[in-house]
């Protein structure tokens, strides 16, 4: 199947329901994708101020940052005040599952973060997707004579014996493990971030060097380099799936303006690869990028924020 940004506020999340206590950026991606910095200080449980503060969660991957962070200016146009806060995978559903945070719009469902989703759905609400027919799997430049992973045990030493992977706590690398014990794979899981296994990527192409990685579609990765999926006869990566948007529960309650526009949210694969883009021109980072999407994009936008007008 992502330089940090400065924010108002920051926080550590409680999270027992999953045995998970910190955030940073271990938990995500960091460098140049990171649209946030990473949770440093106490965060409460109490509910958003209706009309006036909103909390996302967010995984630094490139598309959860640019997502995040046009989400946040679209509801800053509306006034209101948004802290944006960068968790792990499992972190980010126990969050909004004990109302420490209010939202995210950053799950990818039905299977990449299935076991997460299993253990919290009672505990949110479910606004269905932001954006359809998201990919991911194993990934390897174009040059790398083999299209299929049932290929990569024959070849493992042309890989040195390893798939580089990304945070370890994303659900893909619980995939990819699967993936390696079902295939029989003498190929080791290397975690890192989103930006360390892009940038191992660019070093093996800049050499033209074999490599496979854990990939995702929507990337900046795909438009900067030519690339393809390893096939997956066994379909363990699943179909292509959907970005869903969660909030805690009671928040449609707490405040009606916010949820409308989390729940008017819909975005193209497109447009999110645009913002990627975007951030990563000389002097731009993934919030100055969100902030010139949204008001390049007045009429997408209004249409989400037109609908919070009509519950305030």
């Amino acid at each position: 199947m992502i330089r940090t940004m400065s924010l108002r506020n920051t926080c550590v999340l409680a999270v027992s329901a999953l045995a998970l206590a910190a955030c940073s950026n271990n938990g995500g991606q960091s460098g140049k994708d990171a649209g946030a910095s990473s949770a440093s200080t106490a965060m409460t449980a109490k509910p958003a101020a209706s009309g006036g503060h909103v909390k996302l969660a967010y995984v630094e991957w490139s598309s959860c940052t640019a997502a995040t962070n046009v989400v946040k200016a679209a509801l800053e146009k509306k006034g209101y005040t948004v802290d944006a806060v960068s968790v792990s995978g499992a972190a980010m559903y126990s969050a909004i599952a004990n109302g420490d945070a209010d939202a995210t719009v950053c799950a990818w469902l039905p299977t990449t973060q299935a076991n997460y989703y299993a253990k919290t759905k009672d505990r949110l609400d479910n606004l269905g997707p932001n954006m359809q027919g998201t990919k991911l799997g194993l990934v390897v430049p174009d040059y790398v004579n083999i299209d299929s992973i049932e290929q990569l045990k024959a070849n493992a030493d042309k890989f040195d014996d390893r798939i580089v992977g990304i945070d370890p706590g994303a659900g893909e690398m619980d995939l990819t493990e699967k993936v390696i014990k079902q295939y029989g794979l003498p190929l080791k899981l290397v975690s890192g971030s989103g930006a360390t296994m892009t940038a191992a990527l660019k070093s093996a192409i800049d050499n033209k060097k074999w490599i496979v990685v854990t990939g995702w579609t929507p990337h900046w990765m795909w438009a900067r380099w030519k690339l393809k999926y390893l096939a997956d006869p066994k379909n363990i990566y699943g179909d292509s799936e959907n970005i869903d948007t969660l909030v805690r529960k009671g928040f449609k309650q707490a405040d009606p303006g916010a949820y409308a526009v989390l729940d008017a949210f819909h975005w193209t694969a497109g447009d999110m690869q645009q913002v990627m883009a975007a951030a990563r021109e000389p002097g731009s980072d993934p919030a100055s990028a969100a902030k010139k999407w949204v008001a390049a994009n007045s009429d997408k936008v209004d249409a989400w924020t037109g609908k919070a007008a009509a519950q305030q």
